[in-house]
């Protein structure tokens, strides 16, 4: 995980809710973790306040506060879509959001088996978000949505670079690879996109049902068949079977979307791989989405 740029403190969450949101300034703040672009505070009981930790997260927040609060309304599922939008003060530099708070755990503690009530819950959110996106729509920075073919150099090193993992033979990996390649690239309108839909962006209820979809700090439009490889990054085969079905029912998907998905998971599966002792979880999430890649 990249290191902060700047250290946040429950004082200087009061000292902005003050300024910007007093009506919440009385509300108990509380770390509660976060991820590579943002730390989190619970606020109360029903709130959570995010705040970048690097500077490029901040027009990723800020494409957020922007767009995202409309793309949920619609929604089913609960998102961290905010309710309150920050902006830079009180010597922070940055962009931040209060969201509503989403109870459960994060789809990343849960072994691939436990998610799998939450496959159709989540390609139901996959057709209802992937809609018409506009011409300013945002367009991922690190290519999120685009050709695979601009990741086609990377992708390979990795693989090459890949240690002999069991079960894994990245000859294997990258005839998958090529098979997405040589599929048809996406030729329709743009789709919004989540953009990351892995297990640490998911949370789940006790009985492993969906209860929200979170972070969307990479929201962006192009190919629907980067979130499609939400099938591999999340589920065991019954899971992507479900998912599948259940998409497929919602809006018919072609082989060429399918194989390109199925691209895109072995192309962040490798890079998730590529963690080690700096991040042990997602170093096996990456193992654990290269080897489903694999089971089709």
């Amino acid at each position: 995980m990249p290191r902060a740029e700047f250290d946040v403190g429950p004082p200087l969450v009061v000292a902005l809710l003050a300024a910007q949101a007093p009506d919440l300034a009385h509300l108990p703040v509380r770390p509660v973790g976060g991820g590579w672009d943002n730390t989190l505070f619970r606020l109360g009981e029903d709130l959570v306040v995010r705040l970048p930790r690097r500077a490029v997260a901040d027009a990723l927040m800020v494409a957020e506060q922007q767009w995202l609060p409309g793309l949920a309304a619609s929604l089913s599922v609960p998102t961290s879509a905010p309710v309150r939008t920050g902006r830079p003060g009180c010597g922070y530099p940055w962009h931040w959001s209060v969201s509503r708070w989403i109870g459960g755990v994060s789809g990343l503690t849960v072994d691939r088996s436990g998610r799998s009530s939450a496959a159709v819950p989540l390609a139901r959110f996959v057709a209802g978000f992937q809609r018409s996106a506009p011409r300013d729509a945002p367009v991922s920075p690190v290519g999120r949505g685009g050709p695979l073919a601009a990741r086609d150099d990377v992708v390979r090193a990795r693989l090459a670079a890949l240690p002999a993992l069991p079960g894994v033979p990245a000859n294997r990996l990258l005839d998958v690879w090529e098979e997405a390649l040589a599929a048809p690239a996406w030729s329709q309108e743009p789709l919004w996109l989540h953009g990351d839909l892995h297990p640490a962006n998911i949370v789940l209820g006790p009985d492993g049902a969906l209860a929200g979809v979170v972070d969307f700090g990479d929201l962006c439009s192009g190919d629907p068949a980067t979130d499609l490889a939400a099938a591999w990054l999340n589920f065991d085969a019954a899971g992507r079977s479900a998912f599948r079905t259940a998409l497929e029912e919602l809006r018919p998907t072609d082989a060429a979307s399918w194989a390109r998905a199925r691209g895109w998971a072995v192309s962040l599966g490798s890079a998730l791989a590529e963690a080690s002792d700096d991040s042990p979880a997602f170093h096996t999430l990456g193992v654990e989405i290269l080897a489903a890649v694999l089971e089709d």
